[in-house]
């Protein structure tokens, strides 16, 4: 016959494991050390996204593309706060803004993200505050 467990048993060991886990630093480029966000890409631009020309909505959408085509590595510092994360090729918010079918092009949380980080970077703020004031309204 197996052994049995206690619930009491059970109880201490996911305490300990909880334990452990907040005090296990989380390992540098995975997301979890910038609270979720991703680590810019070395390099990476804004050549896939989507130019003006190829936006047929309104002005109101180009304008955040174009503020968006001027800070990639930015964006690519930051996790996108609705559903995107889920897509397959997803990376950052720059995904967000990358090929025919962008979700930022239909996607609201995509641009209000897109046009608070512009302001931010405008701003001066740095990668790391624009992350805190993403995760703050967002988040």
């Amino acid at each position: 016959m197996p052994p049995r467990h206690s619930r009491r048993g059970f109880l201490q060991v996911a305490g300990m494991a909880a334990m452990a886990r907040r005090w296990v630093p989380p390992s540098p480029g995975n997301g979890a050390a910038t609270g979720g966000h991703p680590v810019p890409r070395p390099g990476v631009t804004a050549r896939k996204v989507l130019a003006s020309a190829e936006l047929d909505t309104t002005p109101e959408i180009a304008e955040v593309f174009d503020q968006i085509r001027e800070i990639p590595a930015i964006l690519d510092g930051i996790r996108c706060q609705c559903d995107c994360p889920d897509l397959e090729g997803y990376y950052s918010l720059l995904t967000c803004y990358e090929g025919p079918d962008a979700m930022a092009r239909h996607c609201e949380i995509c641009q209000s993200e897109g046009r608070l980080v512009s302001r931010l970077h405008r701003g001066g703020r740095t990668l790391d505050q624009i992350r805190k004031a993403i995760d703050a309204r967002f988040g």
